[in-house]
């Protein structure tokens, strides 16, 4: 209730960005309602999820429009994002307003994501993930193309991500992917999984089960929202959980046979 009031009063007092802050502070009163005054910081909390939105989208746009156009799957894929997040048609339009203004070719995305770092760089969750949501969005028509690459790296080096860390994020997501039905169906998913979780055949069992334990930490959903993911993003995080858990299952029960 308080997601609404919040969003209609910001937009009365300051507009467009003033809806997105009233948004989330609303979501945090609801929280706060819910749960009570031990979870999280309402303010700060709030003005992390408002800059962490409001860099997705934006670099959504950027990411689309990085080969010169965007096409049908990548519309369709922010789409689902926002039906992921259960967007009311104001907050889509919103969302979808910061589509635009990342996809602009006059846009500066450096400077949002200054104030990203700014905000939310002391958290290494909120960057991960926002590299992720990215490598997700990157993958929506099927390939990541190289001027996609390029510009993924540029934005995670400036997350202090080195290109050799990214690439191995990336290399984990891609691999998450495979699992993203379910269910294992490449011929060499065996090996997919391996990387989904960033380990090897040649790693221990105690090597694989703390990869795995991290990575399902990273997406947890209390951890995430206590350092910023807004809650209607969860979902998404929860998708790829899901993923990291089929690919540990898979490698557990090869390595009982």
């Amino acid at each position: 209730m308080f997601k609404l009031i919040g969003a209609l009063a910001g937009f009365y007092l300051l507009g467009f960005l003033g809806a997105i802050i009233g948004y989330f502070l609303g979501s945090a009163v609801d929280r706060y309602n819910a749960y009570g005054a031990g979870g999280v910081n309402p303010l700060s909390s709030a003005q992390r999820q408002t800059v962490f939105v409001e860099t997705l989208f934006i670099l959504k746009g950027k990411l689309a429009k990085a080969d010169g156009h965007i096409s049908k799957d990548e519309i369709d894929h922010v789409e689902q994002f926002i039906q992921k997040m259960g967007m009311s048609a104001e907050h889509r339009q919103l969302a979808i307003d910061l589509f635009k203004r990342g996809a602009a070719p006059d846009f500066d995305y450096v400077l949002q994501l200054k104030q990203f770092v700014d905000v939310c760089g002391n958290t290494h969750n909120l960057k991960q993930m926002l590299l992720v949501y990215l490598i997700v969005m990157a993958l929506a028509d099927g390939s990541i193309d190289s001027t996609e690459e390029r510009l993924l790296i540029d934005i995670a080096q400036h997350l202090a991500y080195d290109e050799t860390a990214f690439r191995r994020l990336l290399d984990m997501v891609l691999n998450q992917s495979h699992f993203a039905d379910g269910q294992a169906t490449s011929a060499s998913a065996l090996d997919d999984a391996y990387k989904a979780l960033g380990v090897s055949k040649d790693s221990s069992d105690q090597e694989v089960k703390r990869a795995y334990r991290k990575l399902m930490s990273q997406y947890h959903p209390d951890k995430l929202m206590g350092q910023g993911v807004p809650e209607d993003m969860i979902a998404v995080a929860t998708q790829q959980a899901q993923e990291v858990q089929v690919a540990y299952d898979l490698i557990s029960k090869s390595r009982q046979q």
